[in-house]
């Protein structure tokens, strides 16, 4: 049985993969800051029929949390097949780049993008033994800067100093690392799921997190000649869905 492990998966878009992998045969690690709400998630979920759910406590922001995660899933599986990177923050609003505080884009970059790093750097040791690892960074749109410097794109006003910023620099990230483990099985991919209605943007999104999940689980459970080092967003109108960097 392939493990995966999803970080901020308490909760929303998170929440919502950890259950479409649970019905795909994975057995799945729910990450949480807060153990006890990531066990009572999955106390409901069992009620309601999903297995294979196990609530590990992980803060991206915390090393020794990370090391604590990573120690307990390679006691439990001797190895880890997916990793899905989708803790993330919005950050202060409004978030101009003339007057938001360097502390509040810090905090923002903490979890969103040295919080990814953190996380993904403890669990190469754990991926690298799976037969075909994967590596799932979940941006954003408003990472994408050819989108941002179009003005004809419909999100073209909104600008964030914090939080789009954080995802540009991600989407580099993955970049970076797509092209380091190219010659090993891994599939490393940033994964927009687009404008979601969710508790992050008080339900402001037109997309639903079931559609979201189903992106993001879409892009992961890839076959071995699948592309790695691309960027993939729901909101793009087409059947493979790349996003313009």
């Amino acid at each position: 049985m392939k493990s995966a492990l999803i970080t901020g998966a308490n909760r929303s878009i998170g929440l919502e993969t950890a259950k479409q992998l649970s019905e795909k045969g994975l057995f799945v690690y729910l990450g949480s800051r807060d153990l006890q709400k990531g066990e009572a998630v999955v106390r409901e979920l069992n009620e309601k029929g999903f297995r294979n759910l196990k609530a590990i406590e992980i803060d991206v922001t915390d090393p020794a949390s990370i090391s604590a995660a990573k120690n307990l899933i390679e006691k439990d599986q001797g190895k880890l097949d997916i990793l899905i990177n989708n803790a993330g923050i919005l950050g202060t609003n409004p978030q101009t780049a003339a007057e938001t505080s360097v502390k509040d884009i810090q905090h923002v970059f903490d979890t969103n993008f040295f919080g990814v790093i953190s996380v993904t750097q403890a669990f190469l040791e754990l991926l690298k033994k799976s037969e075909s690892p994967r590596i799932s960074n979940i941006t954003s749109g408003l990472g994408s800067l050819t989108l941002h410097s179009d003005p004809t794109w419909k999100y073209y006003d909104v600008k964030t100093a914090g939080y789009g910023t954080s995802k540009a620099a991600l989407n580099a990230y993955t970049i970076v690392l797509a092209y380091e483990l190219k010659d090993l099985p891994f599939k490393v991919n940033a994964i927009d799921p687009g404008y979601t209605a969710t508790d992050f943007n008080h339900h402001s999104g037109p997309g639903s997190v079931e559609s979201a999940a189903s992106f993001i689980v879409k892009h992961t459970l890839t076959d071995d000649n699948a592309p790695t080092g691309q960027f993939y967003s729901n909101d793009i109108e087409d059947e493979i869905g790349i996003s313009p960097w």
